[in-house]
This record gives structure tokens, sequence and C-alpha cells, in this order.
């Protein structure tokens, strides 16, 4: 009996030998993996230690505290997040997006300016710029990032007309948005930033969407024939008027050369009075002569009859012939 107790008792003496080193090197182990964690690229790390922000990690491989002591949350920092307002997006795999066919008419229906109504959907894109402040400063943050952008979007279209609304104001109101969504959240000291808010598809109600698209429809008709009237304004008008202006410059041109001929003229025969003045006799035959020269030029037969002579007798010329004396 004692013999088969020393047996016993020497056996888990030598079973201890390996049983502790073992023990010793599972805690070896354990402390390592325990004290180094990894951040990936697109991640920050939150360290909190016995409850208290400690500091924030970038990425790479760091070391903490082992043994729980240092507790590391990892948060997608570099990624691009995103709500969806008035549908709902359940598979983009493959060629074809499918939505969800639930009805989200509570958050996209919303009242204009003018008391019309519009099914408004959009989309909000957000970046966690500060991952303590989005884990410790609220609760739920992407049900405030929802609330806010809700109410926001309510305001800016509450500002406006249902037309603008639904064509030319899209682009306005969602960078409006954007930048009070984001004033918002930093009073709110969330650690959000919004990257883009982007409106997907405004429409009317359903129940007046064929109303409105026949008024839309009449109001790029009429868009139509504005652009052709104006077209055609700008094609005859300044033909017109570069046709008046020719006549104009034509007409200056012309009463011009009249004023200019008629000075002339008027110079030429102030110049024939102070030589008629000086010389009456002579400049008399003068002008008589240069008359009958110019008048005789355009004649082709001349006869020239003196009473006192009786018989006449013929002058030929090339031209034909001429009686005279």
């Amino acid at each position: 009996m004692n013999n088969d107790w020393d047996r016993a008792k020497a056996d888990l003496q030598k079973g201890m030998k390996f049983v502790v080193p073992l023990i010793g090197l599972l805690f070896v182990v354990g402390l390592i993996r325990t004290s180094f964690y990894t951040v990936d690229p697109d991640e920050e790390a939150v360290i909190i230690r016995f409850g208290q922000y400690v500091g924030t990690s970038q990425p790479g491989l760091h070391f903490k505290l082992p043994l729980g002591i240092d507790d590391v949350i990892l948060v997608k920092t570099k990624r691009v997040l995103q709500q969806e307002f008035g549908f709902r997006t359940r598979n983009t795999s493959g060629r074809r997006t499918t939505y969800d066919e639930k009805n989200f008419d509570i958050e996209s229906l919303m009242l204009t300016g003018d008391l019309n109504v519009a099914d408004v959907e959009w989309v909000v894109q957000y970046q966690i710029a500060d991952p303590f402040k989005y884990l410790f400063q609220t609760s739920a943050p992407e049900r405030n990032i929802h609330d806010v952008s809700e109410s926001i979007m309510r305001r800016v279209v509450g500002d406006r007309l249902v037309t603008e609304v639904l064509t030319t104001g899209r682009v306005e109101i969602a960078t409006e948005a954007k930048d009070l969504m984001q004033e918002i959240l930093d009073k709110y000291d969330m650690g959000v930033k919004v990257v883009t808010v982007k409106l997907q598809d405004v429409n009317p109600p359903d129940v007046v969407k064929k109303s409105f698209n026949e008024v839309n429809a009449a109001k790029q008709e009429q868009e139509k024939v504005i652009n052709q009237a104006e077209e055609a304004y700008n094609r005859v008008i300044p033909e017109a008027r570069g046709k008046a202006e020719k006549l104009i410059s034509e007409a200056e041109g012309y009463a011009k050369a009249q004023v200019n001929e008629a000075e002339g003229d008027a110079q030429k025969f102030s110049a024939i009075l102070t030589e008629y003045r000086r010389a009456p006799s002579i400049t008399r035959k003068r002008i008589y002569l240069e008359t009958m020269e110019s008048i005789l030029k355009k004649v082709k037969d001349i006869t020239v009859v003196d009473e006192s002579v009786k018989g006449v007798l013929p002058v030929y010329s090339g031209k034909g012939a001429i009686n005279g004396k």
C-alpha cells in the first residue's frame, strides 16, 4: 500500500515538472498576444484604460497594456459612410441595383414654401473625423445624423417654391443642406464630417404627378416657342438693322456729294463772276463758246439758218451733213 502511494506521489511530481512550465509558457504567449494590436489603413484605434480615454492610434502595429488593462476600439475613419432617405438600397451586387419595396413616404414627403407637397429622396455621405467623439459624445450617433439631416432638409425645402424644388433648385438645396447639417453636427461636437448631400430623386406626390407632368410639358413647350421666337428675332432684326444702316450711309454719302458739288459750283460761279467784272466782254464770249461747245457735242445733225442768206450750202463732216455759212 505504501509502495503504491509512493509511486503515485512520484508520478505526480514528474507531471508537475511539465505542467508548471507549460502554464508559464501559455501565460507568456497570452501576455504577448494581448500586448500588441494592429490598426488597418482605413481605421483609427481608440484606447480606453480602466474606462478612461487614453489616446487614439493611427494605422500600424502598436503596443498596449495586456490582460485587459487597455481596451482597443477600432473605428473605420477613412471609410465614407452613407444614409439614405425616402428609399433604401437592398442589393448593389452585379449589374443591377435593387431597392427595398417598403414605403418611406414619412421621410420623403415635405411641405414647400408655397404650401405644396414634394416627394424628396436624398443621400447623406459622411466620415468619422474624431473617433473618440463619435463613440462617446452621443449614445446613438447614426440616429442623430439621421434626425439632423431630415430636419435640415425639411427646413431648406420649406423655404422654396415647389417648382424650384422640382426643377432648378436641386443643386442649391443640396449645398445649403450640407452646410447647415455640418453646422449643427459641429455644435453637437460629434466628430463627424459631412462629405456630400445629394438629392437622389425629386417628384410630385403620386396623386398629382400626372397633372404636374402635363404642366411641366406645357412649360417646356412655352420655352421652346420662346426660344424659336428669339432665334427668329436674332436672325431678322440684325439683318434689317444692317440694311437700314447701309441705306443711311448711302443717303449720307449722296447728301455729302450733292453738298460738295453745290459748293464747287458756287465757287466756280464766284470765280467766273470775279473774271466777268474784270473783263465782261471777253468773259461773256468765253462763256458763250464753252456753252455752245457742250451743247453741240450732244447733237448729231445740225442745221444753221441765216435769214439773210437765200442759198444754204451743205457742209459735210465725218458724222453727217451740216448746213451753214
